[in-house]
């Protein structure tokens, strides 16, 4: 079943993280984009059919912006083995992922995030507040609207000059994070 994302308040600091990246066990966190303007914290999964909608448009976007990026799965990996991180690595390759794709096993930075579903995204400018959360673009999987980015690519935009995002601004809608038992945010 589908959910929205949880639309956290915007000005949130981005919360930290130190995770294991999936191709190569280094750990990645939030201090090594320090120096990047803009920052997009995407929670993914390589099972979920929304994320397959975007993933490739996801990775030439952007590689074509410019941006600093990270891929994070939380998705409980006993119930869902398609998003253990050997799994992962067949979708940096087949979505052409230029970005570090990082795995969550406790699911602590999910809840940190308040992340609800896959795809969900968080843009932060320089200052790592909060700026932008929400959908790619009008796009859903089997719909007619061309996929283009254009909701991510606008936030960045406007971030690049010193603006604030426009409101409003419009929910990702995805597959739940697959939640371990007993580890659903209350």
């Amino acid at each position: 079943m589908a959910v929205d994302s949880n639309m956290v308040e915007l000005g949130t600091p981005a919360p930290d993280f130190a995770l294991p990246a999936v191709t190569t066990g280094s750990t990645v966190s939030l201090k090594d984009f320090s120096d990047a303007p803009v920052l997009l914290v995407a929670f993914l999964s390589n099972h979920c059919p929304y994320v397959k909608h975007v993933e490739t448009k996801l990775a030439s976007v952007i590689s074509e912006l410019g941006i600093a990026a990270v891929g994070i799965s939380s998705n409980d990996v006993i119930n869902y083995p398609e998003d253990a991180p050997e799994r992962l690595v067949d979708q940096i390759k087949r979505a052409g992922f230029s970005f570090p794709y990082l795995y969550d096993e406790s699911q602590a930075v999910a809840r940190a995030y308040g992340a609800a579903c896959t795809p969900d995204f968080f843009l932060y400018g320089p200052d790592r507040l909060l700026a932008y959360r929400g959908q790619f673009d009008d796009s859903r999987p089997k719909s007619d609207v061309p996929l283009t980015g254009s909701s991510l690519i606008a936030a960045v935009s406007a971030l690049r000059v010193g603006q604030p995002v426009s409101e409003p601004q419009y929910p990702s809608i995805g597959c739940s994070i697959k939640w371990r038992p007993g580890n659903e945010p209350s």
